[in-house]
Protein backbone atom coordinates (compact mmCIF):
# COMPACT_ATOMS: atom_id res chain seq x y z
CA UNK A 1 0.00 0.00 0.00
CA UNK A 2 1.30 3.42 -0.88
CA UNK A 3 1.11 6.44 1.40
CA UNK A 4 -1.25 8.29 -0.93
CA UNK A 5 -4.77 8.08 0.45
CA UNK A 6 -5.28 4.44 1.35
CA UNK A 7 -5.04 5.13 5.07
CA UNK A 8 -1.55 3.89 5.90
CA UNK A 9 0.48 6.68 7.42
CA UNK A 10 4.23 7.11 7.38
CA UNK A 11 4.69 5.73 10.89
CA UNK A 12 2.87 2.51 10.06
CA UNK A 13 4.78 2.03 6.81
CA UNK A 14 8.09 2.67 8.55
CA UNK A 15 7.21 0.17 11.29
CA UNK A 16 6.17 -2.41 8.68
CA UNK A 17 9.45 -2.00 6.83
CA UNK A 18 11.44 -2.16 10.08
CA UNK A 19 9.97 -5.60 10.84
CA UNK A 20 10.43 -6.78 7.27
CA UNK A 21 14.08 -5.78 7.49
CA UNK A 22 14.43 -8.30 10.33
CA UNK A 23 13.69 -11.12 7.90
CA UNK A 24 16.96 -13.06 7.60
CA UNK A 25 16.33 -13.85 3.92
CA UNK A 26 16.18 -11.76 0.77
CA UNK A 27 12.61 -10.58 0.17
CA UNK A 28 11.07 -9.94 -3.23
CA UNK A 29 7.98 -7.70 -3.03
CA UNK A 30 5.30 -8.61 -5.56
CA UNK A 31 2.21 -6.49 -6.25
CA UNK A 32 -0.73 -8.29 -7.84
CA UNK A 33 -3.50 -6.10 -9.34
CA UNK A 34 -7.10 -7.31 -9.44
CA UNK A 35 -10.65 -6.03 -9.28
CA UNK A 36 -10.40 -6.28 -5.49
CA UNK A 37 -7.32 -4.05 -5.35
CA UNK A 38 -3.57 -4.59 -5.32
CA UNK A 39 -2.23 -7.40 -3.16
CA UNK A 40 1.28 -7.17 -1.71
CA UNK A 41 3.09 -10.49 -1.47
CA UNK A 42 6.48 -10.84 0.21
CA UNK A 43 8.27 -13.68 -1.58
CA UNK A 44 11.43 -15.49 -0.59
CA UNK A 45 13.13 -18.85 -0.99
CA UNK A 46 14.17 -20.77 -4.09
CA UNK A 47 12.17 -19.79 -7.16
CA UNK A 48 11.71 -23.44 -8.11
CA UNK A 49 10.79 -24.62 -4.59
CA UNK A 50 7.36 -26.01 -3.68
CA UNK A 51 5.05 -23.02 -3.04
CA UNK A 52 3.99 -22.17 0.51
CA UNK A 53 1.36 -19.48 1.12
CA UNK A 54 1.48 -17.75 4.52
CA UNK A 55 -1.67 -16.06 5.87
CA UNK A 56 -1.19 -13.78 8.87
CA UNK A 57 -3.48 -13.43 11.86
CA UNK A 58 -6.09 -10.70 12.26
CA UNK A 59 -4.69 -7.33 13.28
CA UNK A 60 -1.21 -8.24 12.05
CA UNK A 61 0.53 -8.17 8.67
CA UNK A 62 2.56 -10.41 6.39
CA UNK A 63 5.66 -9.07 8.13
CA UNK A 64 4.79 -11.23 11.18
CA UNK A 65 6.70 -14.28 9.90
CA UNK A 66 10.15 -12.86 10.77
CA UNK A 67 11.01 -15.79 13.07
CA UNK A 68 9.83 -18.48 10.65
CA UNK A 69 10.80 -17.60 7.09
CA UNK A 70 14.45 -18.61 7.31
CA UNK A 71 13.48 -22.22 7.94
CA UNK A 72 10.38 -22.21 5.76
CA UNK A 73 12.31 -20.77 2.80
CA UNK A 74 15.21 -23.24 2.87
CA UNK A 75 13.37 -25.49 0.43
CA UNK A 76 10.03 -23.79 -0.23
CA UNK A 77 9.15 -20.74 -2.28
CA UNK A 78 7.39 -18.72 0.39
CA UNK A 79 4.66 -16.18 -0.35
CA UNK A 80 3.58 -14.11 2.68
CA UNK A 81 0.40 -12.27 1.72
CA UNK A 82 -1.11 -9.01 3.02
CA UNK A 83 -4.89 -9.34 2.79
CA UNK A 84 -6.72 -6.47 1.13
CA UNK A 85 -8.76 -4.39 3.60
CA UNK A 86 -6.49 -5.15 6.56
CA UNK A 87 -3.27 -3.59 7.85
CA UNK A 88 -0.39 -4.00 5.44
CA UNK A 89 0.85 -2.86 2.07
CA UNK A 90 -2.04 -4.15 0.01
CA UNK A 91 -4.38 -1.48 -1.38
CA UNK A 92 -8.14 -1.69 -1.72
CA UNK A 93 -9.61 -1.28 -5.18
CA UNK A 94 -13.09 -0.37 -6.35
CA UNK A 95 -14.49 -3.69 -5.14
CA UNK A 96 -12.58 -4.90 -2.07
CA UNK A 97 -13.55 -8.26 -0.55
CA UNK A 98 -16.69 -7.85 1.57
CA UNK A 99 -17.97 -11.41 1.89
CA UNK A 100 -16.56 -14.91 2.26
CA UNK A 101 -17.05 -15.66 -1.48
CA UNK A 102 -15.17 -12.43 -2.23
CA UNK A 103 -12.35 -13.46 0.11
CA UNK A 104 -12.06 -16.87 -1.52
CA UNK A 105 -12.21 -15.38 -5.00
CA UNK A 106 -9.48 -12.92 -4.03
CA UNK A 107 -7.24 -15.78 -2.84
CA UNK A 108 -7.95 -17.72 -6.04
CA UNK A 109 -6.72 -14.65 -7.90
CA UNK A 110 -3.59 -14.39 -5.74
CA UNK A 111 -2.58 -17.95 -6.61
CA UNK A 112 -3.39 -17.29 -10.27
CA UNK A 113 -1.32 -14.11 -10.24
CA UNK A 114 1.62 -15.94 -8.71
CA UNK A 115 1.32 -18.69 -11.30
CA UNK A 116 0.68 -21.25 -8.56
CA UNK A 117 -1.65 -24.12 -9.41
CA UNK A 118 -1.56 -25.63 -5.94
CA UNK A 119 0.38 -24.94 -2.75
CA UNK A 120 0.79 -25.68 0.89
CA UNK A 121 -1.12 -23.07 2.90
CA UNK A 122 -0.21 -22.02 6.45
CA UNK A 123 -2.30 -19.64 8.54
CA UNK A 124 -2.14 -18.31 12.09
CA UNK A 125 -5.22 -17.45 14.19
CA UNK A 126 -7.79 -15.83 11.85
CA UNK A 127 -5.40 -16.65 9.02
CA UNK A 128 -5.91 -20.29 10.01
CA UNK A 129 -9.65 -19.87 9.49
CA UNK A 130 -8.97 -18.33 6.07
CA UNK A 131 -6.62 -21.20 5.19
CA UNK A 132 -9.09 -23.89 6.29
CA UNK A 133 -12.02 -22.19 4.57
CA UNK A 134 -9.99 -21.92 1.39
CA UNK A 135 -9.00 -25.58 1.64
CA UNK A 136 -12.68 -26.50 1.78
CA UNK A 137 -13.43 -24.17 -1.13
CA UNK A 138 -10.62 -25.34 -3.42
CA UNK A 139 -9.16 -28.62 -2.15
CA UNK A 140 -7.49 -29.24 -5.50
CA UNK A 141 -5.35 -26.12 -4.95
CA UNK A 142 -4.25 -26.92 -1.39
CA UNK A 143 -1.71 -29.74 -1.17
CA UNK A 144 -1.44 -29.52 2.61
CA UNK A 145 -2.63 -27.28 5.42
CA UNK A 146 -0.82 -25.93 8.47
CA UNK A 147 -3.07 -24.27 11.06
CA UNK A 148 -1.32 -22.42 13.90
CA UNK A 149 -3.71 -21.98 16.85
CA UNK A 150 -6.57 -21.39 14.40
CA UNK A 151 -9.60 -19.53 15.69
CA UNK A 152 -13.26 -20.21 14.84
CA UNK A 153 -12.34 -23.48 13.11
CA UNK A 154 -12.97 -26.21 15.70
CA UNK A 155 -14.38 -24.22 18.62
CA UNK A 156 -15.18 -20.75 19.89
CA UNK A 157 -13.31 -18.14 21.90
CA UNK A 158 -13.00 -18.08 25.66
CA UNK A 159 -15.29 -15.48 27.19
CA UNK A 160 -12.44 -13.99 29.22
CA UNK A 161 -10.35 -13.49 26.09
CA UNK A 162 -13.16 -11.66 24.31
CA UNK A 163 -13.84 -9.51 27.37
CA UNK A 164 -10.20 -8.51 27.57
CA UNK A 165 -10.10 -7.77 23.83
CA UNK A 166 -13.32 -5.73 23.82
CA UNK A 167 -11.82 -2.27 24.61
CA UNK A 168 -9.35 -2.66 21.75
CA UNK A 169 -12.15 -3.71 19.41
CA UNK A 170 -14.52 -0.87 20.37
CA UNK A 171 -11.94 1.89 20.39
CA UNK A 172 -8.64 0.61 18.98
CA UNK A 173 -5.47 2.48 19.88
CA UNK A 174 -1.84 1.51 19.65
CA UNK A 175 -1.41 1.53 23.42
CA UNK A 176 -4.48 -0.67 24.00
CA UNK A 177 -3.32 -3.13 21.35
CA UNK A 178 0.15 -3.39 22.86
CA UNK A 179 -1.30 -3.84 26.34
CA UNK A 180 -3.55 -6.65 25.08
CA UNK A 181 -0.59 -8.29 23.35
CA UNK A 182 1.48 -8.10 26.54
CA UNK A 183 -1.39 -9.60 28.57
CA UNK A 184 -2.02 -12.54 26.23
CA UNK A 185 1.67 -13.34 25.74
CA UNK A 186 2.54 -12.89 29.45
CA UNK A 187 5.06 -10.29 28.35
CA UNK A 188 7.05 -12.65 26.11
CA UNK A 189 10.09 -10.79 24.85
CA UNK A 190 10.55 -10.05 21.19
CA UNK A 191 12.20 -7.47 18.98
CA UNK A 192 10.66 -4.08 19.95
CA UNK A 193 9.89 -3.46 16.27
CA UNK A 194 7.14 -6.09 16.37
CA UNK A 195 4.93 -4.72 19.20
CA UNK A 196 5.36 -1.27 17.68
CA UNK A 197 3.97 -2.49 14.36
CA UNK A 198 1.24 -4.46 16.14
CA UNK A 199 0.14 -1.31 17.94
CA UNK A 200 0.14 0.88 14.86
CA UNK A 201 -1.80 -1.77 12.93
CA UNK A 202 -4.67 -1.29 15.42
CA UNK A 203 -4.96 2.31 14.20
CA UNK A 204 -4.91 1.36 10.53
CA UNK A 205 -7.79 3.23 8.92
CA UNK A 206 -10.62 1.62 6.98
CA UNK A 207 -9.90 -1.89 8.22
CA UNK A 208 -12.47 -4.40 7.00
CA UNK A 209 -11.96 -8.00 8.06
CA UNK A 210 -14.19 -10.50 6.30
CA UNK A 211 -15.62 -12.98 8.80
CA UNK A 212 -17.74 -16.05 8.37
CA UNK A 213 -19.20 -19.01 10.20
CA UNK A 214 -17.29 -21.87 11.71
CA UNK A 215 -17.11 -24.71 9.15
CA UNK A 216 -19.84 -27.32 9.55
CA UNK A 217 -18.65 -30.64 11.04
CA UNK A 218 -20.03 -32.57 8.09
CA UNK A 219 -18.05 -30.44 5.67
CA UNK A 220 -14.86 -30.78 7.71
CA UNK A 221 -15.17 -34.56 7.57
CA UNK A 222 -14.94 -34.40 3.77
CA UNK A 223 -11.55 -32.66 3.81
CA UNK A 224 -8.86 -35.23 3.10
CA UNK A 225 -6.00 -32.73 2.71
CA UNK A 226 -3.08 -33.59 5.03
CA UNK A 227 -3.39 -31.06 7.86
CA UNK A 228 -1.15 -30.10 10.77
CA UNK A 229 -2.88 -28.30 13.66
CA UNK A 230 -0.57 -26.80 16.28
CA UNK A 231 -2.15 -25.30 19.41
CA UNK A 232 -0.70 -22.88 21.93
CA UNK A 233 -0.63 -24.60 25.33
CA UNK A 234 -0.61 -21.28 27.23
CA UNK A 235 -2.92 -19.51 24.84
CA UNK A 236 -5.84 -17.55 26.23
CA UNK A 237 -7.98 -17.45 23.09
CA UNK A 238 -9.51 -20.93 23.47
CA UNK A 239 -8.93 -24.24 25.34
CA UNK A 240 -6.06 -25.79 23.34
CA UNK A 241 -6.58 -29.43 24.27
CA UNK A 242 -10.30 -29.22 23.50
CA UNK A 243 -9.55 -27.66 20.11
CA UNK A 244 -6.93 -30.32 19.36
CA UNK A 245 -9.43 -33.06 20.23
CA UNK A 246 -12.09 -31.54 17.98
CA UNK A 247 -9.67 -31.18 15.07
CA UNK A 248 -8.61 -34.82 15.43
CA UNK A 249 -12.24 -35.93 15.54
CA UNK A 250 -13.44 -33.83 12.61
CA UNK A 251 -10.59 -33.96 10.08
CA UNK A 252 -9.90 -37.34 8.46
CA UNK A 253 -6.20 -36.64 7.81
CA UNK A 254 -5.13 -34.38 10.67
CA UNK A 255 -2.10 -34.39 12.92
CA UNK A 256 -2.39 -32.27 16.08
CA UNK A 257 -0.06 -31.18 18.85
CA UNK A 258 -0.21 -28.76 21.78
CA UNK A 259 3.00 -26.77 22.22
CA UNK A 260 3.11 -26.16 25.98
CA UNK A 261 5.17 -22.97 26.27
CA UNK A 262 3.47 -20.82 23.64
CA UNK A 263 0.63 -18.31 23.83
CA UNK A 264 -1.81 -17.57 21.03
CA UNK A 265 -0.38 -14.26 19.84
CA UNK A 266 3.27 -15.17 20.44
CA UNK A 267 3.04 -18.55 18.76
CA UNK A 268 4.76 -17.70 15.47
CA UNK A 269 7.74 -15.90 17.02
CA UNK A 270 8.30 -16.96 20.64
CA UNK A 271 10.73 -19.88 20.92
CA UNK A 272 10.09 -20.44 17.23
CA UNK A 273 12.66 -23.16 16.57
CA UNK A 274 10.42 -26.02 17.74
CA UNK A 275 7.40 -24.76 15.81
CA UNK A 276 9.53 -24.27 12.69
CA UNK A 277 10.88 -27.81 12.94
CA UNK A 278 7.37 -29.26 13.32
CA UNK A 279 6.06 -27.33 10.32
CA UNK A 280 9.00 -28.04 8.03
CA UNK A 281 9.04 -31.71 9.02
CA UNK A 282 5.34 -31.99 8.20
CA UNK A 283 5.71 -30.23 4.85
CA UNK A 284 8.71 -32.31 3.84
CA UNK A 285 7.18 -35.58 5.00
CA UNK A 286 3.95 -35.04 3.09
CA UNK A 287 5.54 -33.59 -0.03
CA UNK A 288 4.55 -35.24 -3.27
Amino acid sequence: MSDDGHGANAAFLAAYDAVLERWPVQVEPIDLPSAYGTTRVNACGPADGPPLILLHGGGTTAAMWFANVAEFARRHRVYAVDRIGEPGRSARGERPPRSVPDLLGWLDGVLDGLGVGSAAVCGHSYGGWVALTYGLHAPQRVRRLVLLDPTQCFGGFRVGYLARALPSLIRPTASRARAFLAWETDGAETDPAWPRLYGLAAEFTDTKIVTGKRPEPGLLRTLTTPTLVLLAGRGKAHPPHRIASAATRLLPNAETAVLPDLSHHAMPWHQASHLNARVVGFLDRTAT
